[in-house]
């Protein structure tokens, strides 16, 4: 028997997201969010409000990065969390991480983070029940390190975090357990 649990954000896993922006004076910011997903081959929308120093600078510069963080880099994925860029001006430097410019977007990529997704800003959707970041994927970019023998990104060697909302847990997902669009063919009557 199920027991209520009232409202709560019952979805797992979420994604440990770092979205790299500039302001307007070229200076590096990184969010984390684990509210986001892509909604369409060539997007991703990011549901962030309109206070975030991150979608203040989306605005400005039209651009962003998202990478996935991952189990290396745990600490400094967390404290992009914790720390606001709109209190605390030196956030970026005092994780001693590296950004580089983009070369495809007006936007910083940490490269420490091994999967990179630089995107355009596409549109702000603003409704009385939503706000939502989409942006057009322009080039995906991944460490070889990620990669398996046909060049596609492996998830077991990524050890990407996910975000567990039930007890504001960080997890490492990466064991294959089936394939997609094919473990319930046998359910088709084929």
């Amino acid at each position: 028997m199920k027991k209520d649990l009232g409202i709560v954000q019952a979805v797992y896993p979420m994604p440990v997201l770092m979205i790299a922006t500039y302001d307007e004076n070229g200076k590096v910011d990184v969010m984390n969010a684990a509210w986001g997903n892509i909604s369409a081959p060539d997007k991703i929308a990011l549901f962030i409000s309109e206070p975030h120093k991150t979608t203040k600078n989306i605005r400005a510069v039209k651009a962003f990065t998202v990478s996935l963080a991952d189990q290396a880099h745990i600490d400094e994925a967390d404290f992009f969390g914790i720390a606001s860029g709109n209190n605390m001006d030196d956030k970026f430097e005092r994780t001693g991480l590296t950004a580089r410019k983009s070369e495809k977007v007006n936007a910083p990529i940490i490269e420490e983070f091994p999967l990179v997704m630089e995107c355009e800003l596409a549109e702000i959707v603003e409704t009385e029940n939503l706000h939502a970041v989409v942006g057009r994927i322009v080039n995906v970019a991944a460490e070889e390190s990620v990669l398996d023998e046909n060049g596609k990104v492996d998830a077991s060697k990524l050890n990407a975090l996910a975000f567990d909302n039930f007890r504001s847990g960080y997890y490492v997902l990466g064991e294959k357990v089936g394939q997609a669009w094919s473990n319930g063919k046998k359910l088709m009557g084929e």
